[in-house]
């Protein structure tokens, strides 16, 4: 990228995400932290103070404020569209912690708010930046693999009950709290990504450690993809210690495991030389989230500060397009409908207000 002055982002909301958000941008070149607005002053004081930036009482002061050209939503789930409506108003580009919205009508809404305003918005769903992910996409798109047979997401976490006291909003299901939207919606997201669209989910849900919270705590997925691979997804926050998540791609061809961030296996019929490179991509030291949700490190979110940055400057879209999400949102609505009439469910859903 060229030369140009740093675009100022702000942060709505001072919990526990936004002090990745702040080192992410701090980290980059090509941005700067402008300030954070948070209702809770003590939260916000604290954030404010060890960043060195401006404190807003709330999302309007923030948006008077002509130095923030993006606006991060890092509030509580059910909370995002109102955000994003407003900042798209105000003429804000926006990232948008996953999942952007708690129903495909709010995307609907908030995708036609920011073309109308010509602004960005992007999804905050780093897992894809990864360059393990990245390379598996690659010999996606060129046809390694072959035909697709099976692609599985497996998350075995572990959260303690004090994390789900930690905010109010992470004990209510309405605020999008339970293990499939909360957690396991990055790794929904990277076999949507890599794999393409769902056309029938079955799942059962439960909570198997945390008695005293009404939500799942762990999801049991058979998936069948629109290009005819099965796939099974997978996911807790009841088993401890937490292991680092898997997600796996096995073709006629080929197959390719991630492990965290760390390619596991890459084994193709066509060895080529680039194989052996890749192979070597990520680390097994590398913290991605297993035992505890401050467990992870800012250079995933560094690359999607950077990507929004740049698609501003180049006037294209965002890597993570909101309309590039709207799928994982759908397939995971789909996982809550089917646990709850105890049925496979096709998509498109058409009722997606029926989960909450």
């Amino acid at each position: 990228m060229t030369n140009h002055a740093q675009i100022g982002f702000g942060l709505l909301g001072a919990g526990l995400i936004a002090p990745f958000h702040a080192k992410a941008i701090q980290a980059s070149q090509s941005a700067r932290l402008v300030g954070v607005a948070d209702l809770d002053r003590t939260r916000l004081a604290k954030l404010t103070g060890e960043f060195n930036c401006k404190a807003y009482a709330g999302l309007d002061a923030m948006l008077a404020d002509p130095e923030v050209q993006v606006v991060n939503i890092l509030t509580p789930n059910h909370l995002h569209t109102q955000a994003v409506l407003a900042a798209a108003r105000a003429g804000r580009h926006l990232l948008v912690e996953k999942p952007p919205a708690m129903s495909l009508g709010e995307v609907d809404m908030m995708q036609a708010a920011c073309r109308a305003a010509g602004v960005k918005i992007g999804v905050v769903l780093q897992c894809r930046t990864r360059p393990s992910v990245q390379a598996i996409r690659t010999a996606m798109q060129g046809g390694r693999f072959g035909k697709i047979y099976q692609a599985d997401t497996i998350m075995k976490w572990f959260r303690p009950a004090d994390y789900y006291r930690m905010d109010a909003w992470r004990s209510s299901r309405r605020s999008g709290a339970g293990v499939t939207i909360q957690q396991a919606f990055h790794y929904i997201d990277l076999l949507q990504y890599l794999i393409g669209p769902v056309q029938r989910v079955e799942a059962h849900m439960t909570n198997l450690a945390h008695p005293g919270f009404a939500l799942e705590d762990t999801a049991l997925a058979f998936v069948t993809y629109a290009n005819g691979a099965q796939g099974v997804v997978q996911a807790s926050t009841a088993l401890w210690p937490g292991t680092d998540m898997r997600v796996e791609v096995n073709g006629e061809n080929g197959t390719a495991i991630v492990v965290g961030e760390r390619m596991d296996t890459w084994k193709f019929k066509d060895e080529r030389p680039e194989d052996e490179a890749v192979r070597r991509l990520g680390s097994a030291a590398a913290a991605t989230g297993a035992r505890g949700a401050a467990d992870l490190g800012f250079v995933d979110h560094q690359a999607v500060i950077e990507d929004m940055v740049k698609a501003i400057v180049e006037n294209s879209e965002p890597m993570i397009s909101l309309a590039s999400v709207r799928p994982t949102l759908e397939w995971a609505l789909a996982m809550y409908l089917s646990a709850q009439q105890h049925t496979p469910v096709d998509l498109p859903i058409v009722d997606d207000q029926i989960m909450w």
